[in-house]
């Protein structure tokens, strides 16, 4: 009977072929010798097979080739096998049943492997960018809503890519994206949402290093259309710092607009407001904020918000309630001099919560009693009080100012200051005796004249001379006594003589003469009468 062969099921041909080296290395065995070595029919020469590397089996691990395994050669042949009857039919192949990988030992691998390449060293993870700023709906309609955002403050080595905008329902945790690719710009439309639905958005900023810690807006918004945005319109007298007195009545409207109608919130530096000091009413137009009584401890900044939705106005109001200063603070009597005392002191511990703006003396003598303002307002922490009176003792004190007016106290002197009186004795200047003694000498002579007759005339001329010189005038020689035609008359050293109504017979030379003890001098003019 024809013998069984290396695979259960396949009969052996009675003429067998010669089995290519291939299918040796596919089973790992070799071929067996035929039963009777009878000369065969001439055949055509086989061709000669591709030498490709044999196909694995899919129900077989792949064994190594068999020209690389040793063993392979040194089983012994097929006859030696067991056979099965011929007429029994042969048994079906599994994976299980092969004796390939049963009978020789694991083929090493086909290949030696080349050496793993040493691992580079891992670069620095790039940080991925902040998260946007100051995210905020600027709009909201029937069926969308629109955000606005700044640039994060970090957009890493890569730069930024983009933004995502993702929503959520309120009441859900699935976010989903809304935009498929992320944008660069700071502002986006969400639309197509259903009116009546509460939203979360967030949004992230995307780089090639990742996504940024979502922005997220902290209220849900509500869909659907907002007929006016809320504005506080704030008045001028607000927008600066509002100053009142401990125990006036703050008392502030500020109106607003939106609709529909909105939401006020009132803070004070992030908590809410004390009610039982502070009352709040609020209508559809404005916000009342009412203080009976203020008190420093109300001082402060407060925030006020008007919010529909998602969309929300803020405004900041800075109160500052002041009270007078606390009196000035270790005055002190430095220096006494002549007429003048110089002061000195410190500012006051509670300056009213206002800044101080200058101080104002005053001085009391002994006698009297009563005060008297010296410097109204002095700016600086010390000063010089002069033009006192000589005898009197004096006291001094300070008052402190700010905003709301002069301290309550005044910081008063300890000591006083005396104004002594100096004893001085007059000593008169002493002056050199100079010699005045000089004789008579004319500063301005006589000049001639012509006159018209019957009209009176006069001559002049100026002498010096101490002791005071005698003056004599002379007519042709002849000096003119007591006559009642000539008038003469000296006057700080200007000597003068008058003709009354001259006649051609008083035509003639006249002469002036100045005679004292250091001697005399003299000088004479022509007078014509026509």
């Amino acid at each position: 009977s024809p013998k069984q062969s290396r695979y259960p099921g396949a009969e052996t041909p009675k003429h067998p072929l010669p089995q290519p080296p291939e299918f040796a290395a596919m089973t790992g065995k070799t071929t067996p010798p035929a039963a009777d070595p009878a000369p065969t029919a001439p055949k055509e020469p086989a061709p000669t097979p591709k030498k490709e590397p044999a196909p694995t089996p899919k129900e077989e691990p792949a064994p190594a080739p068999a020209s690389e395994d040793p063993p392979a050669p040194e089983h012994p042949p097929a006859k030696e096998q067991p056979t099965a009857p011929a007429d029994e039919p042969a048994p079906v192949p599994t994976t299980e049943a092969t004796p390939a990988p049963e009978e020789g030992p694991p083929a090493p691998p086909a290949e030696p492997q080349a050496p793993a390449p040493e691992p580079k060293p891992e670069k620095p993870k790039a940080e991925p960018p902040s998260s946007p700023l100051s995210l905020a709906v600027e709009e909201v309609s029937e069926n969308s809503v629109t955000l606005t955002w700044k640039a994060p403050e970090q957009t890493g080595r890569s730069g930024l890519d983009g933004y995502v905008v993702e929503i959520c329902k309120d009441g859900s945790t699935d976010w989903t994206a809304v935009n498929q690719e992320p944008f660069l710009s700071t502002r986006y439309a969400i639309r197509d949402l259903s009116s009546g639905d509460k939203i979360h958005v967030r949004v992230k900023a995307v780089s090639a290093s990742g996504a940024s810690v979502p922005a997220t807006l902290e209220q849900p918004v509500l869909i659907r259309e907002i007929l006016q945005l809320p504005r506080i319109r704030m008045p001028r007298y607000l927008r600066q710092t509002y100053v009142r007195r401990v125990g006036d009545a703050v008392n502030m409207m500020i109106p607003f607009q939106g609709k529909p109608q909105p939401k006020v919130i009132w803070t004070k530096g992030d908590q809410p407001l004390d009610t039982s000091r502070i009352n709040i009413r609020n209508t559809e137009k404005d916000t009342i904020f009412y203080i009976r009584e203020a008190q420093r401890s109300d001082s402060g900044k407060y925030e006020l918000a008007v919010r529909i939705n998602g969309a929300e106005d803020k405004a900041t109001l800075d109160i500052r309630v002041i009270e007078p200063p606390g009196p000035p603070q270790n005055l002190k009597l430095l220096d006494v001099w002549g007429f003048n005392v110089a002061l000195e002191w410190s500012p006051p511990m509670d300056n009213g919560n206002s800044e101080i703006k200058g101080y104002m003396v005053q001085k009391s003598d002994k006698k009297s009693g009563k005060w008297f303002t010296a410097l109204e307002r002095c700016t600086r922490t010390s000063c010089t009080i002069s033009d006192l009176i000589i005898g009197n003792t004096y006291s001094f004190r300070v008052f402190a100012e700010n905003a709301c007016g002069l301290s309550e106290k005044a910081a008063v002197t300890s000591g006083v200051a005396h104004i002594k009186k100096t004893k001085t004795a007059y000593q008169p200047e002493k002056i050199p005796q100079r010699d005045m003694m000089e004789p008579p000498k004319f500063t301005q002579p006589l000049t001639d004249r012509t006159t018209t007759r019957g009209y009176s005339t006069h001559l002049f001329c100026c002498v010096r001379g101490f002791p005071q010189p005698k003056i004599i005038w002379m007519k042709n020689q002849m000096e003119i006594r007591e006559d009642p035609k000539y008038i003469a008359m000296i006057e700080q050293g200007v000597c003068s003589l008058e003709i009354r109504k001259p006649s051609p017979f008083d035509g003639g030379i006249y002469t002036c003469k100045a005679v004292n003890p250091l001697g005399e001098a003299s000088v004479d003019c022509k007078l014509d009468v026509k």
